[in-house]
Protein backbone atom coordinates (compact mmCIF):
# COMPACT_ATOMS: atom_id res chain seq x y z
CA UNK A 1 0.00 0.00 0.00
CA UNK A 2 0.97 3.66 -0.44
CA UNK A 3 0.99 5.12 3.05
CA UNK A 4 1.13 8.78 4.10
CA UNK A 5 2.56 9.94 7.44
CA UNK A 6 1.17 12.99 9.26
CA UNK A 7 3.08 14.03 12.39
CA UNK A 8 4.80 17.18 13.62
CA UNK A 9 7.57 15.37 15.52
CA UNK A 10 10.72 14.52 13.55
CA UNK A 11 11.53 11.40 15.64
CA UNK A 12 8.00 10.08 15.27
CA UNK A 13 8.07 10.65 11.51
CA UNK A 14 11.37 8.79 11.23
CA UNK A 15 10.12 5.86 13.34
CA UNK A 16 6.96 5.59 11.22
CA UNK A 17 8.95 5.90 8.00
CA UNK A 18 11.28 3.07 9.05
CA UNK A 19 8.37 0.81 10.00
CA UNK A 20 6.62 1.35 6.67
CA UNK A 21 9.80 1.08 4.57
CA UNK A 22 11.14 -1.99 6.36
CA UNK A 23 7.92 -3.94 5.79
CA UNK A 24 8.86 -4.72 2.20
CA UNK A 25 5.19 -4.50 1.26
CA UNK A 26 4.41 -0.79 1.58
CA UNK A 27 5.86 2.55 0.52
CA UNK A 28 5.70 6.07 1.92
CA UNK A 29 3.52 8.20 -0.36
CA UNK A 30 4.27 11.51 1.35
CA UNK A 31 4.82 13.10 4.77
CA UNK A 32 3.13 16.13 6.33
CA UNK A 33 3.83 18.11 9.52
CA UNK A 34 0.23 19.20 10.26
CA UNK A 35 -3.35 18.47 9.27
CA UNK A 36 -3.65 21.38 6.86
CA UNK A 37 -0.64 20.22 4.85
CA UNK A 38 -2.02 16.67 4.92
CA UNK A 39 -5.37 17.85 3.54
CA UNK A 40 -3.64 19.67 0.67
CA UNK A 41 -1.41 16.70 -0.17
CA UNK A 42 -4.33 14.29 0.07
CA UNK A 43 -6.19 16.32 -2.57
CA UNK A 44 -3.13 16.19 -4.83
CA UNK A 45 -2.23 12.52 -4.22
CA UNK A 46 -4.72 10.42 -2.27
CA UNK A 47 -2.88 7.51 -0.59
CA UNK A 48 -4.25 4.11 0.37
CA UNK A 49 -3.79 4.86 4.08
CA UNK A 50 -2.87 7.83 6.30
CA UNK A 51 -1.10 7.39 9.64
CA UNK A 52 -2.57 10.42 11.41
CA UNK A 53 -1.20 12.04 14.57
CA UNK A 54 -3.63 13.90 16.84
CA UNK A 55 -1.89 16.88 18.44
CA UNK A 56 -0.36 19.11 15.76
CA UNK A 57 -0.13 22.84 15.00
CA UNK A 58 -2.33 24.64 12.43
CA UNK A 59 -4.87 21.78 12.14
CA UNK A 60 -5.06 18.85 14.55
CA UNK A 61 -5.70 15.23 13.62
CA UNK A 62 -9.38 15.26 14.52
CA UNK A 63 -10.19 18.18 12.22
CA UNK A 64 -7.91 16.78 9.52
CA UNK A 65 -9.76 13.45 9.71
CA UNK A 66 -13.10 15.23 9.38
CA UNK A 67 -11.99 17.30 6.37
CA UNK A 68 -10.28 14.42 4.59
CA UNK A 69 -13.26 12.10 4.98
CA UNK A 70 -15.51 14.82 3.54
CA UNK A 71 -13.29 16.06 0.71
CA UNK A 72 -10.95 13.25 -0.39
CA UNK A 73 -11.82 10.17 1.66
CA UNK A 74 -9.29 7.43 2.28
CA UNK A 75 -8.42 5.04 5.08
CA UNK A 76 -7.08 6.75 8.23
CA UNK A 77 -5.34 5.09 11.17
CA UNK A 78 -4.84 7.28 14.22
CA UNK A 79 -1.29 6.96 15.61
CA UNK A 80 -0.73 8.68 18.94
CA UNK A 81 2.06 8.70 21.51
CA UNK A 82 -0.26 8.70 24.53
CA UNK A 83 -3.42 6.64 24.93
CA UNK A 84 -4.27 8.11 28.33
CA UNK A 85 -3.77 11.76 27.40
CA UNK A 86 -5.50 11.77 24.02
CA UNK A 87 -8.36 9.31 24.52
CA UNK A 88 -11.06 11.91 23.91
CA UNK A 89 -9.57 12.90 20.55
CA UNK A 90 -9.09 9.25 19.55
CA UNK A 91 -12.78 8.41 19.92
CA UNK A 92 -13.84 11.65 18.29
CA UNK A 93 -11.63 10.91 15.27
CA UNK A 94 -12.95 7.35 15.09
CA UNK A 95 -16.46 8.72 15.13
CA UNK A 96 -15.54 10.85 12.11
CA UNK A 97 -14.28 7.90 10.09
CA UNK A 98 -10.82 6.85 11.31
CA UNK A 99 -10.64 3.06 11.15
CA UNK A 100 -8.67 2.35 14.30
CA UNK A 101 -5.92 3.68 16.56
CA UNK A 102 -2.41 2.55 17.47
CA UNK A 103 0.45 3.73 19.67
CA UNK A 104 3.30 5.55 17.88
CA UNK A 105 6.46 3.42 17.59
CA UNK A 106 9.65 4.82 19.09
CA UNK A 107 13.29 4.57 18.03
CA UNK A 108 15.41 2.27 20.19
CA UNK A 109 19.06 2.75 21.22
CA UNK A 110 20.32 1.36 17.91
CA UNK A 111 17.78 3.28 15.86
CA UNK A 112 15.45 0.33 15.44
CA UNK A 113 11.70 1.11 15.72
CA UNK A 114 10.10 -0.35 18.86
CA UNK A 115 6.41 -1.21 18.62
CA UNK A 116 6.58 -1.48 14.85
CA UNK A 117 5.20 -5.03 14.66
CA UNK A 118 1.94 -3.98 16.33
CA UNK A 119 1.56 -1.10 13.88
CA UNK A 120 2.28 -3.35 10.88
CA UNK A 121 -0.42 -5.75 12.09
CA UNK A 122 -2.84 -2.83 12.16
CA UNK A 123 -1.79 -1.79 8.67
CA UNK A 124 -2.29 -5.35 7.43
CA UNK A 125 -5.81 -5.38 8.87
CA UNK A 126 -6.65 -2.03 7.28
CA UNK A 127 -5.30 -3.30 3.96
CA UNK A 128 -7.67 -6.23 4.15
CA UNK A 129 -10.80 -4.24 4.98
CA UNK A 130 -10.13 -1.73 2.17
CA UNK A 131 -9.35 -4.50 -0.31
CA UNK A 132 -5.63 -3.78 -0.73
CA UNK A 133 -4.28 -7.03 0.72
CA UNK A 134 -5.21 -10.58 1.64
CA UNK A 135 -5.58 -11.47 5.32
CA UNK A 136 -2.87 -13.66 6.75
CA UNK A 137 -5.29 -15.18 9.27
CA UNK A 138 -8.11 -15.81 6.84
CA UNK A 139 -11.51 -14.14 6.77
CA UNK A 140 -13.93 -17.07 6.72
CA UNK A 141 -16.14 -17.50 9.75
CA UNK A 142 -16.19 -20.88 11.46
CA UNK A 143 -17.49 -21.03 15.01
CA UNK A 144 -16.14 -24.04 16.92
CA UNK A 145 -18.69 -26.05 18.91
CA UNK A 146 -18.68 -25.70 22.66
CA UNK A 147 -18.18 -28.81 24.75
CA UNK A 148 -20.88 -28.16 27.33
CA UNK A 149 -24.59 -28.81 26.93
CA UNK A 150 -26.99 -25.96 26.45
CA UNK A 151 -28.08 -24.35 29.69
CA UNK A 152 -31.61 -23.71 30.84
CA UNK A 153 -33.17 -20.40 29.81
CA UNK A 154 -34.75 -19.99 33.23
CA UNK A 155 -34.10 -16.54 34.69
CA UNK A 156 -32.36 -15.03 31.66
CA UNK A 157 -33.76 -11.62 30.65
CA UNK A 158 -33.66 -10.41 27.04
CA UNK A 159 -30.22 -9.12 26.06
CA UNK A 160 -29.01 -6.44 23.64
CA UNK A 161 -25.88 -7.35 21.68
CA UNK A 162 -24.19 -4.65 19.58
CA UNK A 163 -21.47 -4.66 16.95
CA UNK A 164 -19.67 -1.58 15.57
CA UNK A 165 -16.48 -0.57 13.78
CA UNK A 166 -15.64 2.55 11.76
CA UNK A 167 -17.61 5.49 13.22
CA UNK A 168 -18.69 3.26 16.08
CA UNK A 169 -17.72 5.32 19.15
CA UNK A 170 -20.05 8.20 18.27
CA UNK A 171 -22.80 5.79 17.21
CA UNK A 172 -22.46 3.89 20.49
CA UNK A 173 -22.63 7.14 22.46
CA UNK A 174 -25.87 8.04 20.67
CA UNK A 175 -27.33 4.59 21.26
CA UNK A 176 -26.45 4.35 24.95
CA UNK A 177 -27.55 7.90 25.75
CA UNK A 178 -30.95 6.99 24.25
CA UNK A 179 -31.41 3.99 26.53
CA UNK A 180 -31.65 6.12 29.68
CA UNK A 181 -31.61 5.01 33.31
CA UNK A 182 -33.45 1.88 34.39
CA UNK A 183 -32.79 0.04 31.13
CA UNK A 184 -34.22 -3.48 31.62
CA UNK A 185 -31.67 -5.53 29.67
CA UNK A 186 -27.95 -6.29 29.74
CA UNK A 187 -25.97 -4.76 26.86
CA UNK A 188 -22.86 -6.45 25.44
CA UNK A 189 -20.78 -4.66 22.80
CA UNK A 190 -17.99 -5.53 20.39
CA UNK A 191 -16.35 -2.41 18.96
CA UNK A 192 -13.33 -2.88 16.72
CA UNK A 193 -10.65 -1.00 18.64
CA UNK A 194 -7.09 -1.66 19.77
CA UNK A 195 -7.06 -3.20 23.30
CA UNK A 196 -4.81 -0.33 24.42
CA UNK A 197 -7.75 2.02 23.80
CA UNK A 198 -10.56 -0.17 25.11
CA UNK A 199 -10.39 1.05 28.73
CA UNK A 200 -10.46 4.67 27.57
CA UNK A 201 -13.41 3.93 25.28
CA UNK A 202 -15.39 2.45 28.18
CA UNK A 203 -14.63 5.51 30.32
CA UNK A 204 -15.50 7.85 27.43
CA UNK A 205 -18.85 6.13 26.91
CA UNK A 206 -19.47 6.04 30.66
CA UNK A 207 -19.63 9.85 30.64
CA UNK A 208 -22.22 9.74 27.84
CA UNK A 209 -24.53 7.10 29.26
CA UNK A 210 -26.82 6.90 32.27
CA UNK A 211 -26.00 3.20 32.40
CA UNK A 212 -22.67 2.04 33.86
CA UNK A 213 -20.20 1.09 31.12
CA UNK A 214 -17.22 -1.17 31.79
CA UNK A 215 -14.98 -3.73 30.11
CA UNK A 216 -16.33 -7.27 30.13
CA UNK A 217 -14.55 -9.64 32.50
CA UNK A 218 -13.90 -13.30 31.89
CA UNK A 219 -16.68 -15.50 33.37
CA UNK A 220 -18.89 -12.45 34.03
CA UNK A 221 -22.66 -12.91 33.75
CA UNK A 222 -24.33 -9.89 32.03
CA UNK A 223 -26.96 -8.20 34.19
CA UNK A 224 -29.82 -5.85 33.31
CA UNK A 225 -28.92 -2.18 33.29
CA UNK A 226 -25.18 -2.61 32.70
CA UNK A 227 -23.11 -2.20 29.53
CA UNK A 228 -20.13 -4.48 28.92
CA UNK A 229 -17.56 -3.92 26.15
CA UNK A 230 -15.05 -6.40 24.77
CA UNK A 231 -11.66 -5.27 26.02
CA UNK A 232 -9.06 -7.78 24.86
CA UNK A 233 -7.31 -8.90 21.70
CA UNK A 234 -9.51 -12.02 21.86
CA UNK A 235 -13.05 -12.94 20.92
CA UNK A 236 -15.80 -12.30 23.47
CA UNK A 237 -18.61 -14.87 23.47
CA UNK A 238 -21.46 -16.23 25.55
CA UNK A 239 -20.97 -19.70 26.96
CA UNK A 240 -23.40 -22.31 28.26
CA UNK A 241 -24.68 -21.01 31.58
CA UNK A 242 -24.92 -17.44 30.26
CA UNK A 243 -21.46 -16.19 31.20
CA UNK A 244 -18.97 -14.29 29.03
CA UNK A 245 -15.67 -15.77 28.01
CA UNK A 246 -12.60 -14.55 26.12
CA UNK A 247 -10.86 -16.90 23.72
CA UNK A 248 -8.33 -16.64 20.85
CA UNK A 249 -10.47 -19.15 18.90
CA UNK A 250 -11.54 -19.15 16.15
CA UNK A 251 -8.08 -18.07 14.97
CA UNK A 252 -9.00 -17.69 11.28
CA UNK A 253 -10.82 -14.37 11.65
CA UNK A 254 -9.26 -11.05 10.63
CA UNK A 255 -11.30 -9.16 13.25
CA UNK A 256 -10.48 -9.86 16.87
CA UNK A 257 -12.72 -9.44 18.76
CA UNK A 258 -15.31 -10.47 16.19
CA UNK A 259 -18.93 -9.32 16.16
CA UNK A 260 -19.86 -12.59 14.43
CA UNK A 261 -18.51 -14.63 17.35
CA UNK A 262 -20.48 -12.63 19.92
CA UNK A 263 -23.72 -12.71 17.90
CA UNK A 264 -23.49 -16.40 17.02
CA UNK A 265 -22.75 -17.44 20.60
CA UNK A 266 -25.61 -15.28 21.90
CA UNK A 267 -27.97 -17.01 19.47
CA UNK A 268 -26.91 -20.40 20.82
CA UNK A 269 -26.36 -19.77 24.51
CA UNK A 270 -28.50 -16.84 25.67
CA UNK A 271 -31.94 -18.34 25.86
CA UNK A 272 -33.67 -15.20 27.05
CA UNK A 273 -33.47 -13.96 23.45
CA UNK A 274 -33.19 -10.28 22.76
CA UNK A 275 -32.12 -7.74 20.18
CA UNK A 276 -29.06 -7.60 17.92
CA UNK A 277 -27.84 -4.23 16.63
CA UNK A 278 -25.25 -3.78 13.90
CA UNK A 279 -23.84 -0.27 13.54
CA UNK A 280 -21.56 1.59 11.14
CA UNK A 281 -18.37 -0.14 10.07
CA UNK A 282 -16.17 -1.26 7.20
CA UNK A 283 -16.25 -4.90 6.09
CA UNK A 284 -18.92 -7.47 6.86
CA UNK A 285 -18.19 -8.64 10.43
CA UNK A 286 -21.49 -9.28 12.22
CA UNK A 287 -23.66 -10.00 9.19
CA UNK A 288 -23.53 -13.80 9.48
CA UNK A 289 -23.95 -13.60 13.24
CA UNK A 290 -26.96 -11.31 12.90
CA UNK A 291 -28.55 -13.83 10.54
CA UNK A 292 -28.04 -16.51 13.22
CA UNK A 293 -29.76 -14.26 15.75
CA UNK A 294 -32.73 -13.64 13.48
CA UNK A 295 -33.13 -17.35 12.80
CA UNK A 296 -33.31 -17.94 16.56
CA UNK A 297 -36.11 -15.41 16.94
CA UNK A 298 -34.11 -12.35 18.01
CA UNK A 299 -35.17 -8.94 16.72
CA UNK A 300 -32.35 -7.48 14.61
CA UNK A 301 -31.64 -3.86 13.66
CA UNK A 302 -29.07 -2.50 11.19
CA UNK A 303 -28.06 1.15 10.97
CA UNK A 304 -29.08 2.82 7.71
CA UNK A 305 -26.74 4.12 5.03
CA UNK A 306 -27.45 7.83 5.52
CA UNK A 307 -26.34 7.87 9.16
CA UNK A 308 -23.46 5.36 8.84
CA UNK A 309 -19.92 6.70 8.54
CA UNK A 310 -19.18 3.56 6.52
CA UNK A 311 -22.11 1.46 5.28
CA UNK A 312 -20.24 -1.83 5.17
CA UNK A 313 -21.22 -4.08 8.07
CA UNK A 314 -24.89 -3.00 8.14
CA UNK A 315 -25.16 -3.30 4.36
CA UNK A 316 -23.79 -6.86 4.49
CA UNK A 317 -26.48 -7.74 7.05
CA UNK A 318 -29.20 -6.17 4.91
CA UNK A 319 -27.98 -8.06 1.84
CA UNK A 320 -28.22 -11.33 3.80
CA UNK A 321 -31.74 -10.37 4.94
CA UNK A 322 -30.44 -10.63 8.50
CA UNK A 323 -31.98 -7.33 9.66
CA UNK A 324 -35.61 -7.11 10.71
CA UNK A 325 -35.32 -3.31 10.59
CA UNK A 326 -32.97 -0.79 8.97
CA UNK A 327 -33.08 2.47 10.92
CA UNK A 328 -31.28 5.82 11.20
CA UNK A 329 -29.00 6.08 14.21
CA UNK A 330 -31.24 8.43 16.25
CA UNK A 331 -34.18 5.99 15.99
CA UNK A 332 -32.42 2.81 17.06
CA UNK A 333 -32.54 3.33 20.84
CA UNK A 334 -36.31 3.93 20.75
CA UNK A 335 -36.80 0.84 18.59
CA UNK A 336 -34.78 -1.27 21.02
CA UNK A 337 -36.81 -0.07 23.99
CA UNK A 338 -40.08 -0.69 22.14
CA UNK A 339 -39.03 -4.25 21.37
CA UNK A 340 -38.03 -4.92 24.97
CA UNK A 341 -41.51 -3.92 26.15
CA UNK A 342 -42.94 -6.65 23.93
CA UNK A 343 -40.69 -9.39 25.35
Amino acid sequence: MRIAIVNDMALAIEALRRVVSASGQHEVAWMARDGEEALRLCHEDTPDLILMDLVMPVMDGVEATRRIMLECPCAILIVTASVDTHGEQVYEAMGLGALDAAVTPTLGPEGEPEGGRVLLDKIEHVGYVIGRSQPSKGSGYTMPPFDAERSSSEGQPPMVVVGASTGGPQALATLLSGFGAGFPAPVVIVQHVDPDFATGLAEWLNHRSELPVSLARNLQVPKPGEVLIAGRDEHLSLRPGGFLSYSPKPTNLINRPSVDVLFDSAADYWHGGGIGVLLTGMGRDGAEGMLALRRKGWHTIAQDEDTSVVYGMPKAAVTLKAACEVLPMPAIACAVKAQLKQK
